[in-house]
């Protein structure tokens, strides 16, 4: 089954296309690859509530304010709701709630894993998170990359506020004439926060559930022995009790209904993946020669950052299952074989 993408095409940047009644989609830029990211405004009474916020950079900060100006009406921002701590999510909260004096809304995990990595930007910091790297394999080259990069957080993220409405899986919350059901999923980030309004058949899915690009799950150097391809693929089964014509307004890429097949294409790309990976370990591999094999293309450093982190979630997977072994050489290197 293909999805159907009810709007073809996304807004402008800093433009707006209403995709329910009360459901504004606002469209940001990225600096990166992925060059954009879907932000939800959504009438809450006299004010509107934001959901998520975009990266912390004058440009979008100056779309923003175009946005008050032409699309608003007048109304204020009256929350500010951020489904994770990723830069492009988190980047203007801190900004968004001082001008407005309002306050931020997301989980507890996320508040703390965004406090983290905001903190965590001195050189001793930034070795040890290159340490993780080092005995996954990557070269000197990569290594200097990597650490040319530093903490890229702070840059994109220049504040975050010192307090927080925390929201748990399972809250209800009223925002304008609807009440939204909060969905934390794992995997992607620590506790990702989705919305689902099973009245207005929408759910805010964040990066957990998107409509072409499969999401970022990765391994990374503060959870080096963690499995969050399991904990994603465990997640994606919340959704199925969802309605089949839900409509998902997803971080990334177009708003879509066919949340049925998108679960089902998901399971069947890591299943894939898993097999793919399992093929290459016939001799002992390190991650980072195991990239060479799933992602063959030219890399820059920032996703170098993300492959290395996503075959490493694969190879735990399958060490978890018990098809892959790992070996740690006398180098400190470690090598993952066909168990």
């Amino acid at each position: 089954m293909s999805l159907d993408h009810p709007w073809p095409a996304p807004p402008a940047p800093g433009d707006v296309i209403t995709v329910a009644p009360g459901i504004t989609w606002l469209r940001m830029p990225l600096p990166f690859q992925l060059d954009h990211i879907n932000l939800w405004l959504l009438e809450d009474g006299p004010g509107v509530t934001v959901v998520d916020t975009g990266v912390g950079l004058p440009d979008t900060r100056a779309l923003w304010e175009r946005a008050f100006a032409a699309h608003l009406g007048g109304r204020p921002i009256t929350r500010v709701l951020v489904t994770h701590f990723h830069p492009d999510h988190m980047g203007n909260a801190g900004w968004l709630t001082e001008r407005w004096r309002t306050d931020l809304w997301c989980t507890q995990a996320e508040w703390l894993w965004a406090q983290l990595a905001w903190r965590s930007r001195e050189a001793a910091d930034v070795e040890r998170r290159l340490e993780h790297y080092r005995r996954h394999g990557c070269d000197a080259a990569a290594l200097a990359r990597l650490r040319r990069r530093g903490n890229h957080y702070p840059g994109l993220v220049p504040s975050i506020p010192p307090a927080f409405h925390c929201i748990r899986e399972g809250d209800v919350v009223p925002i304008g004439e609807r009440r939204w059901r909060v969905l934390t999923v794992l995997g992607h980030a620590p506790e990702h926060a989705c919305l689902h309004c099973p009245e207005a058949g929408v759910l805010i899915s964040g990066d957990q559930v998107l409509p072409k690009i499969t999401t970022n799950v990765s391994v990374w150097g503060e959870q080096p022995a963690g499995n969050p391809l399991q904990l994603y693929l465990d997640s994606l089964a919340r959704f199925r009790p969802m309605a089949a014509d839900t409509l998902v307004l997803p971080s990334h890429g177009l708003p879509f209904r066919g949340l049925h097949a998108r679960l089902a294409q998901l399971r069947d790309h890591h299943d894939a993946r898993l097999a793919e990976t399992l093929d290459a370990l016939a001799e002992p591999r390190t991650t980072a020669e195991l990239v060479t094999t799933l992602f063959r293309r030219e890399l820059d450093t920032h996703q170098l950052s993300f492959a290395v982190g996503e075959a490493l979630a694969h190879l735990h997977f399958l060490e978890a299952d018990g098809r892959a072994r790992r070996v740690v050489g006398e180098d400190g290197l470690h090598r993952f074989a066909k168990a």
